[in-house]
């Protein structure tokens, strides 16, 4: 296919305007063979949670209604044994000393 060429001036006018320009001119017109096509092919996208036709229904799908109570990852209830002599002594973990204002 022969390469189309588009409205412009003559090769010596578009040299001397490169050459006033210190650069390559590029025209500010749109040209359908510039342009991307109007219909790009469809997206390959893989089925989702609300793809089916039957058993679709709107409280299944709500986000919203997946949002529980934050759970406890850790508690301030765990202990720490250490041994002294002969008994046993229950000392909680601490994060350190504790600055009160006064």
């Amino acid at each position: 296919m022969p390469r189309v060429q588009f409205h412009d001036v003559n090769p010596f006018l578009q040299r001397v305007r490169d050459f006033l320009l210190g650069r390559k001119h590029t025209l500010a017109l749109r040209f359908r063979d510039l342009l991307a096509t109007r219909s790009p092919p469809p997206p390959v996208l893989p089925d989702g949670p609300a793809h089916k036709l039957n058993t679709n229904y709107y409280y299944s799908r709500d986000a919203r209604r997946e949002v529980k109570p934050p759970e406890v990852v850790a508690s301030g209830t765990r202990q720490q044994i250490e041994e002294d002599s002969n008994s046993k002594v229950i000392k909680r973990l601490t994060p350190g000393k504790v600055w009160q204002w006064d």
